[in-house]
């Protein structure tokens, strides 16, 4: 077969890489605790389901859904915005539905940017950012996230011919990998640098909700004047336990998202309706169970800590998402600190270079397993 160069660049995914060992091991009888993957272990709350249930048995669903996504789930997101960040959104032109956000980010860098455009993206950051620019042809420009910089880019160290030719810039607050979150003075200077560059902001706030006691969640659409130029994607994955479903938005600007909309009308036919509908259900009344998960991660974030202290390491003071960022001991590499831990417990953690080159010399746990797991995996780490 002739050789394809769009996918030649790519390596295989990372979790579907771990996911593959993972299933070998378990084959092999040894006993897997999986806090490598950001997948939540609790079940989507039964409000939602019920929801669902009941939306999938009206026949009026079973046709195509609307391309920009139902009405009643563009309302709800619209709704969410005002109730929690103050933020208002015109649910017509100014909310779109997504396959879950992980493909509306792949499909933005097709709807904005042509062969060899700059793009920028952080560095450690989620692979899809780098997989997903490689593959609509773009020119990667990383930004080097560094912890004395609480893990926020230093727009004055992006070269200045660089930024008059970028098209996107991506964050990604709450962070992932990290947990760092942004400040409302860094969006304003974002913001102001995106705006004096002709540059589309895109915040990936997947974890949004997720955020430690005393963290106040911010949309970048607080910031005054952020709809001219940004777009911030949104899922009710993490949230709601609803990773399976596939259910995601992006808000703010309307030429944006527009574009973004050729795209997907033209590769999807959209999200199934009854679908939508149990997000409306998670909306409008899932306040509290977002609530409860923060303090069920709460809880577990203090276990990982503890034990790791407890071997001299100390992690990265985290504010936001489910997960621990740490340093790993001296003399040892990411993937040869994950592998270790891997062959001698049986637990696997994610090598932080798996999300950049300055992720390398880090590590990152995942607490979306039960507290047991958890204790049973850290009490295995700290005791070889």
């Amino acid at each position: 077969m002739k050789i394809v160069n769009r996918t030649s660049k790519l390596p295989p995914y990372v979790f579907s890489k771990i996911d593959e060992i993972k299933k070998k091991l378990i084959s092999e009888g040894i006993d897997i605790i999986d806090i490598g993957i950001g997948d939540p272990d609790r079940p989507t709350p039964d409000f939602i389901v019920n929801s669902a249930i009941e939306s999938i048995k009206n026949s009026a669903y079973h046709r195509y859904p609307p391309y920009y996504g139902l009405l009643e789930f563009k309302i709800a997101v619209a709704e969410y915005y005002k109730r929690k960040y103050n933020v208002e959104l015109d649910h017509e032109n100014e909310v779109a539905v997504l396959i879950g956000s992980k493909e509306g980010i792949a499909h933005l860098f097709l709807a904005l940017a042509d062969n060899n455009d700059y793009v920028l993206i952080p560095d450690p950051g989620y692979p899809v950012y780098n997989a997903a620019a490689v593959i609509a042809g773009c020119s990667v420009y990383k930004m080097y996230l560094k912890a004395e910089d609480q893990y926020l880019p230093r727009l004055d160290n992006i070269f200045p011919e660089v930024a008059k030719k970028a098209k996107i810039l991506i964050t990604n607050y709450p962070n992932n990998p990290t947990g760092a979150v942004a400040t409302e003075e860094f969006y304003k200077n974002l913001i102001d640098f995106g705006k004096g560059n002709d540059i589309v902001i895109a915040n990936d706030g997947a974890y949004m909700d997720i955020c430690r006691e005393g963290t106040e969640s911010r949309s970048i659409l607080q910031t005054p004047g952020a709809k001219d130029i940004c777009v911030e994607f949104g899922t009710l994955s993490k949230a709601y336990n609803m990773t399976g479903w596939r259910i995601g938005y992006v808000v703010g600007n309307s030429e944006v998202i527009k574009k973004l909309m050729v795209i997907k009308t033209n590769f999807d036919s959209g999200q199934f309706c009854a679908l939508q509908m149990a997000g409306v259900k998670a909306l409008e009344e899932g306040d509290k169970t977002i609530e409860e998960l923060n303090k069920i991660y709460e809880l577990r974030r203090k276990i990982v800590i503890e034990r790791l202290k407890k071997i001299g390491i100390e992690p990265y003071n985290s504010k936001g998402t489910f997960y621990v960022w740490f340093k790993v001991p001296r003399g040892y590499k990411s993937e040869e600190f994950s592998s270790l831990i891997l062959e001698k417990t049986g637990v696997i953690i994610t090598p932080g270079n798996t999300f950049g080159v300055s992720g390398e010399g880090y590590c990152r746990i995942s607490l979306t397993v039960s507290l047991e797991r958890l204790e049973e995996a850290m009490n295995r780490i700290i005791n070889i």
